[in-house]
């Protein structure tokens, strides 16, 4: 009877125990979280339990190999360390994570029952610097180039995108593998575009994109090169080159390869003066211009790609006259001098109007001509002195004829009185017919 009593005292407290237990792990639950990582770095795994009785704690991993259970390492592996260990958390680093360690990896609370929490490690494929492929230098223009450039080794499959000169080009093909251990991928990308001579220098940029690089882009770069035939253009010195002023046509010519010294030549000829014409380097000087030098100047450029050329017309033109600072006699175009002379006698006689126009004088000069002016003068002058002769001369005759009138009263007379008589009456009509001359 006694060890009934006894059977029945353990199996009691037995159940009460467990009761006991399976009341106080309802509110234990472990809690983890998902971990990513790149290749090569460290995952930590936590795990806690905000109530826990010393109920015990452990790690395993997505092959169900115990990592740690509480703080006792059960898995001989240098890289799994323990970071911390307590009633409340568990902790363990896995550090140099490869693509294997991914998976599912569990954190079990060993109450009544056992209970669990999976955290998911994903590991991050890195992707391998870029490479660009298809250029061979150099390129011609108007070649269809392309380009490709690829990358291995990325989890998942990396971005790739083209730049030239800054800007990105959208119109590329893309085309993704998976690689032979089927985790990582092989991610190639094709740029096609013609080239002309506006992209020598330039750089094309490969630019690989991916999570695991930290917002720092993988990149590759290609500078082209391209061959094209030479540009010219020819720059005068004075844009309007004047006679007897010197003129320098500098022929400005691009190209790649860099063109050979320039050709200079005149109306389709050699230069005609090369004592007066000098070319020097790209530049050809004329000394002194005159109107011989009018024609068509030419200059070629030549490469290994080919021939380009350039023409200048040139026109000489006069030099502008200028005023000297002198003092300036006024433009006369005509001259004209009028004299006139009236003497009275008894048939009374008049004289008038001489005029005399010069020739040479011009009229509608564009400028002031200082030969023309001087002959004008020249001529005014010899003109006023001829008429003041040829009218000391008529004054002279007339005076002479006036007397001799005079005289005859005096031969008419019969005797001296009456001639006496005559002069006075002769002389009266001379002064009541005298003229003043001014």
């Amino acid at each position: 009877m006694i060890a009934i009593l006894t059977g029945v005292r353990w199996y009691l407290t037995v159940v009460l125990l467990y009761i006991s237990l399976m009341t106080s792990s309802q509110g234990q639950f472990p809690l983890t979280q998902n971990v990513t990582v790149v290749e090569g770095g460290t995952a930590i795994l936590t795990c806690r339990v905000d109530q826990n009785d010393n109920t015990s704690l452990q790690w395993s991993n997505p092959a169900q190999q115990t990592l740690y259970f509480d703080d006792k390492k059960a898995l001989r592996d240098n890289r799994i360390e323990l970071v911390r260990a307590s009633w409340h958390e568990l902790s363990i680093s896995v550090s140099d994570v490869s693509l294997s360690d991914e998976g599912q990896y569990t954190c079990s609370l060993f109450t009544m029952p056992v209970k669990t929490s999976k955290a998911y490690l994903t590991v991050l494929g890195v992707p391998e610097k870029p490479q660009i492929s298809g250029f061979s230098s150099p390129v011609m223009e108007g070649d269809l180039m392309q380009l490709t450039c690829k990358t291995s080794g990325s989890k998942p499959a990396a971005d790739i995108r083209w730049f030239k000169n800054d800007k990105e080009i959208k119109d590329v093909k893309y085309l993704k593998e998976e690689d032979a251990n089927r985790k990582t991928f092989t991610v190639s990308s094709t740029l096609d575009f013609r080239v002309d001579r506006s992209d020598d220098g330039v750089a094309v940029i490969c630019r690989v994109d991916h999570e695991s690089l930290n917002a720092t882009p993988q990149v590759a770069m290609q500078v082209l090169e391209i061959h094209y035939t030479p540009s010219v253009k020819i720059i005068p010195s004075t844009p309007f080159p004047q006679e007897g002023q010197p003129l320098i046509l500098t022929c400005e010519s691009k190209g790649k390869p860099l063109p050979e010294p320039v050709l200079w030549t005149k109306d389709g000829g050699e230069l005609p003066d090369p004592d007066r014409m000098v070319v020097s380097g790209r530049e050809l000087n004329i000394l002194f211009l005159n109107k011989t030098d009018n024609g068509t100047y030419r200059c070629e450029a030549t490469n290994t790609i080919g021939q380009s050329s350039a023409e200048y017309v040139l026109i000489v033109h006069d030099v502008p006259n200028t005023l000297l600072p002198t003092t300036i006699i006024p433009s006369l175009t005509t001259a004209t001098v009028t004299t006139t002379v009236t003497i009275t006698t008894s048939p009374t006689t008049s004289a008038t109007t001489s005029s005399i126009r010069d020739p040479n004088a011009l009229a509608g000069q564009n400028g002031p001509d200082h030969a023309l002016i001087g002959g004008i003068v020249a001529v005014v002058v010899f003109v006023t002195l001829c008429s003041i002769f040829l009218l000391g001369r008529y004054l002279a005759r007339h005076k002479g004829t006036y007397l001799t009138n005079e005289a005859k009263g005096a031969e008419d007379a019969p005797d001296a009185d009456t001639a006496i008589i005559n002069a006075e009456g002769s002389q009266v009509n001379a002064e009541e017919k005298k003229e003043y001359f001014i």
